[in-house]
């Protein structure tokens, strides 16, 4: 037979589902906080994702060799040799 009144169990057992109840809380919480932190940091990380496309971009069309012909004869007045002024060394 099971007695109700008097076991010295029952106050550790309550204690023990309070505690629990309230680690599941705790714990929840912290799953949602490190969820949106997750979320937060994904959107950083696309954000950054487009600046290095767009750097990446950039950077092809300014390497262009079209690009680096145009700037140097606008910017740097540089020019190619007339042909009679190349020579061909060879050993």
């Amino acid at each position: 037979m099971v007695r109700l009144h008097g076991d010295r169990r029952t106050p550790l057992l309550v204690l023990a589902v309070v505690l629990s109840s309230l680690a599941i809380i705790r714990v929840s919480h912290q799953c949602r906080s490190d969820y949106a932190q997750l979320q937060s940091l994904e959107s950083a990380r696309w954000a950054l994702q487009e600046d290095y496309s767009r750097l990446v971009l950039e950077e092809s069309t300014l390497a262009s060799p079209h690009r680096i012909m145009q700037v140097a004869a606008s910017d740097l007045a540089m020019a190619a040799p007339l042909i009679r002024r190349i020579q061909v060394v060879s050993q």
